[in-house]
């Protein structure tokens, strides 16, 4: 089968992807050590070694490495190219809703061999695009639950903190709950993109790194 070549994700999209992905990496981590320390939390005698709150620290600009990844996001659903807009994200439209089915029907391999072609989108995919917008709209849950937590003087924080996700107290277990889901999304993420890429081959994994991915040609 002959293969078309195509630029697909920009250079800010990548810069996203990784900076998201790597920041979860590191969320998750410290805020598991935040939550439950699993060494000593006191200062050592005689050192400078705090190690809760240099966690924390640590946790604080990986939070910001994170509201900034989903900022450049929400840039590119507006203003990106053409597959990374929002309206070739979502099944908004007859092209992407009619995509959302066929990638179904991969998934649970209802599709004949000779029918592979319908599984190749440029871009994310419909059922991947809602997937997505859900895990954006719970990042910036999880980005002011953040920062509630974060600025306790902050007139701002604790005021949409407060509205959107009562006391602290409750916020703290929101922000709690999200990182699981998180952690979920990312490993279904993981699993799929390899799965396509064994299935398909149109440089999923290589795409992200170069931006460029291929679709059969037409003949």
């Amino acid at each position: 089968m002959l293969y078309e070549r195509h630029k697909v994700w920009s250079v800010l999209l990548r810069l996203f992807h990784w900076g998201f992905a790597l920041s979860i990496v590191v969320l998750v981590t410290t805020g598991l050590y935040i939550h439950f320390p699993w060494t000593n939390t006191m200062v050592i005698g005689g050192t400078s070694s705090f190690p809760v709150a240099t966690m924390r620290y640590i946790h604080f600009i990986a939070g910001f490495v994170f509201t900034a990844s989903l900022l450049v996001r929400i840039y590119l659903l507006l203003f990106g190219n053409r597959q990374e807009k929002f309206w070739n994200l979502l099944p908004i439209t007859p092209r992407n809703s009619k995509n959302l089915f066929s990638t179904l029907k991969c998934y649970l391999y209802l599709t004949d061999e000779h029918d592979q072609r319908q599984c190749h989108w440029l871009g994310h995919n419909a059922l991947a695009g809602i997937v997505y917008f859900i895990t954006f709209l719970v990042a910036l849950i999880q980005i002011i639950s953040g920062f509630y937590m974060l600025y306790p003087e902050s007139v701002f924080w604790q005021k949409w903190g407060l509205l959107l996700l009562g006391p602290q107290q409750q916020g703290r277990w929101t922000h709690y709950l999200i990182m699981w889901y998180l952690i979920f999304f990312a490993a279904m993420h993981i699993y799929l993109v390899i799965w396509n890429d064994v299935r398909n081959e149109e440089g999923l994994i290589s795409s992200i790194f170069t931006g460029i991915k291929y679709t059969p040609k037409k003949t």
